[in-house]
């Protein structure tokens, strides 16, 4: 499985930008990819930072690049 940091640098090279780790976060849960929130999470069911939809589709060709979706 790829780490965050792998999805990133393939983002940057493909698409020229550097994804938020809680854009991708977001993405991965969306498609129950997370094991579940942080314990240290202040509020179980808000999202400080969503992943923008501009960049959602980026992010999902990065997972299923590297399999996992």
């Amino acid at each position: 499985m790829a780490t965050y940091s792998d999805i990133t640098q393939w983002i940057k090279r493909r698409h020229g930008y550097t994804a938020q780790t809680c854009w991708i976060a977001d993405v991965k849960s969306a498609h129950g990819l997370t094991r579940g929130s942080a314990p240290n999470r202040i509020n179980s069911t808000a999202k400080a930072k969503p992943c923008p939809a501009s960049k959602r589709a980026a992010i999902e060709d990065a997972l299923r690049h590297f399999g996992m979706i």
